[in-house]
């Protein structure tokens, strides 16, 4: 009798103890889908709830978007800059969108990125924005200025390079740049076979510019030695502080003069097709930009 009374008490027990799970499980999906969604998100103490907008409510901060790039006054490294036309593409890539800058699509991206970044998500790239995006870039970088124990040198073939009356002693890099850079290389060979002049090989072509080395490894007594000649070239930090000064950074052509800071150089140099797809690529190769100079990349590893 004892046994008959136990089995169904003991299946009920099982059964609620079985819908009691299932009930948890679907709550904890549901929360987690919701974490998931991305940023707009309003937490209790319980649930994480994402607020979504549709592209529509961008239509204010677009047009706003669509003056600001041309206009905006903001600084860097003590200098007066005006709008951000130049780094759109660099914009475009973070906050992963091809929608123009003056659409609401643009806007809604930099609004999912700005929430994401400590921003607040208005969809307008004002000049706190604009500085988020300075020092996420600059954060990417190599962060170091001289030689390791564990850089070596190596001489790169003229032919790499955009000049090809460069004095050999200035056709130096790291090794394990130098192997990324040539990696690299191919792979925009192959994408870029409409846009660059190659051999039957699918390398370069030796008339091709685009994407060859301007400036590699530099010491820091010959880049003191230009900025002397050059005072009001850049910072006059960078005379003894210089990335070049590694071996893991290169200048690489990417159209228009090879290194001027001009604004309206830049403007060309960032339109490139060659520029777009180091955007896109130079990071699966170990390379990141200073977003300053379209020019410029550093090997940081992958």
């Amino acid at each position: 009798m004892k046994t008959r009374i136990l089995l169904p008490a003991a299946a009920v027990s099982l059964f609620s103890c079985l819908v009691a799970f299932l009930v948890l499980v679907d709550f904890d999906v549901y929360a987690q889908r919701e974490r998931l969604a991305g940023p707009n998100v309003k937490t209790t103490a319980s649930v994480t709830k994402v607020e979504r907008k549709p592209a529509a409510a961008f239509t204010k901060a677009a047009a706003e978007n669509a003056t600001l790039r041309n206009s905006l006054s903001w600084t860097f490294s003590g200098k007066a800059q005006t709008g951000w036309n130049i780094y759109i593409p660099l914009i475009s890539e973070a906050i992963g969108t091809d929608s123009g800058p003056d659409t609401s699509e643009f806007a809604l991206a930099l609004s999912n990125w700005q929430q994401r970044s400590g921003v607040p998500g208005t969809g307008v790239l004002d000049t706190a924005t604009l500085e988020t995006f300075t020092k996420y870039w600059q954060s990417r970088r190599l962060g170091r200025f001289s030689l390791s124990d564990d850089d070596n040198l190596l001489a790169a073939p003229i032919t790499e390079f955009f000049d090809p009356t460069r004095s050999p002693d200035l056709l130096q890099l790291e090794q394990q740049t130098y192997a990324a850079y040539k990696k690299m290389i191919a792979a925009a060979a192959k994408d870029l076979r409409h846009e660059l002049k190659l051999t039957k090989d699918g390398d370069l072509a030796p008339e091709e510019k685009f994407l060859r080395i301007v400036s590699a490894y530099r010491s820091p007594e010959y880049q003191d030695a230009l900025r002397k000649k050059e005072p009001n070239a850049g910072r006059a930090a960078l005379a003894v502080h210089s990335p070049h000064s590694t071996g893991h950074a290169i200048d690489i052509y990417v159209g228009g003069e090879p290194v001027k800071t001009l604004d309206s150089n830049r403007l060309i140099q960032v339109q490139t097709p060659a520029y777009k797809w180091l955007v896109k690529n130079a990071h699966r190769f170990g390379f990141y930009p200073y977003f300053y100079e379209p020019w410029h990349w550093e090997y940081v590893g992958k």
